[in-house]
């Protein structure tokens, strides 16, 4: 397969921000790696930046003699491992569906040559006019994902980390960014409403779950759409999980009515796929919505623990939207209502921040 065979990272805001100095030393190690690989000849003096993301992985392009382009993943241990990229890359392409290959690995060291999925993401694609066709493909794309998934091949996405998710709600998003302490009142209704969110979650049919099927992640392709990338977290989880990351996505959002459309459209081809969802609407978008509740409290939480952690503050502009999704869903769920009671209390007392909700 040719190196232009394509994989593309999306350009971030906070690229510029992010060092990718020449003169760094895993710049040097990993211009030294490429030099070295003869059978997967590449142009390392070409290297530069192709995007960052909220990880300690960086990312940059390069040419190749053949006049096409590759990616290289610069992904430093201890922090990263990028053998379950190499592993999950595996997985999914069996199935049929758009990823990197991986056309040389150092997993000791934490670099990967892959091809190019080229540099157009969804999110800049996304709009009135494109957004059906391009949704339509990614879910297509979900349910051949799906449809062939097997148990024992990902991690599963069981109760402790489903669990240790939402525990980055009070710890990172209302301890931290609200600066609140829950009274033991509060503290029980936040566990109710939990454990209501986990009953429901660990109930749905498992499939492979990407965990960050969104705008960002998909690539616009002319053939093979969506190139998918990002997916080295995969599990084996909630079948709703990756169609909400995907429809209420924390970076763009459309109106309920066509969220509703596109679920629908899923689930019809879904069942018409043989997967296990449920038969009743109803009760299939419940699971979805309390699939999405759960996604939105950790998101909430790691948002605001990049910023505070990780001195990423360009993730706190994204809360309002995630904050919308978690009213609208909890407002519509008698089990629910804890949680809205308890963040209309919390919000009413938080500093201010120069943002609105």
């Amino acid at each position: 397969m040719s190196l232009h065979t394509t994989l593309s990272i999306a350009s971030t805001a906070s690229l510029a921000a992010t060092s990718n100095s020449p003169s760094d030393l895993r710049f040097a190690q990993l211009t030294k790696w490429l030099a070295a690989l003869t059978a997967t000849p590449t142009l390392p003096q070409t290297l530069r930046s192709a995007s960052s993301d909220a990880s300690f992985r960086r990312y940059f392009r390069v040419d190749t003699p053949d006049g096409g382009t590759a990616i290289v993943m610069d992904a430093p241990p201890p922090q990263e491992d990028v053998r379950p990229f190499i592993h999950v890359a595996d997985v999914f392409a069996q199935t049929g569906v758009t990823v990197p290959q991986v056309v040389a690995a150092d997993p000791e060291h934490g670099f990967l040559l892959l091809s190019d999925l080229g540099e157009t993401t969804y999110l800049q694609q996304l709009n009135s006019d494109t957004a059906h066709a391009l949704y339509q493909d990614a879910t297509d794309a979900l349910i051949q994902l799906q449809s062939q998934s097997q148990p024992g091949l990902l991690p599963e996405y069981d109760r402790a980390l489903l669990l240790r998710e939402l525990m980055l709600f009070p710890e990172w998003y209302l301890g931290r960014h609200l600066n609140a302490t829950l009274t033991e009142a509060q503290q029980a209704d936040l566990n109710l409403v939990f454990e209501a969110l986990l009953a429901n979650n660990l109930a749905q049919p498992q499939v492979f779950v990407h965990r960050d099927y969104h705008s960002r992640n998909l690539m616009v392709l002319p053939q093979g759409n969506p190139g998918i990338l990002d997916f080295q977290d995969a599990v084996y989880g909630p079948l709703t999980y990756d169609l909400v990351s995907l429809l209420r996505d924390a970076y763009i959002e459309w109106d309920e009515e066509m969220v509703l459309d596109w679920a629908i459209r899923y689930w019809e081809k879904a069942r018409r796929a043989g997967l296990p969802v449920n038969p009743d609407i109803d009760l299939f978008y419940r699971d979805f919505e309390f699939m999405g509740l759960q996604r939105h409290l950790k998101v909430l939480g790691i948002f605001a623990r990049l910023n505070y952690r990780d001195g990423k503050d360009v993730y706190l502009k994204d809360i309002p939207l995630v904050l919308e999704y978690v009213f609208k869903t909890a407002r519509r769920y008698r089990e629910l209502a804890p949680l809205v009671r308890l963040l209309n209390a919390l919000e009413e007392q938080k500093p201010q921040v120069g943002y609105t909700f």
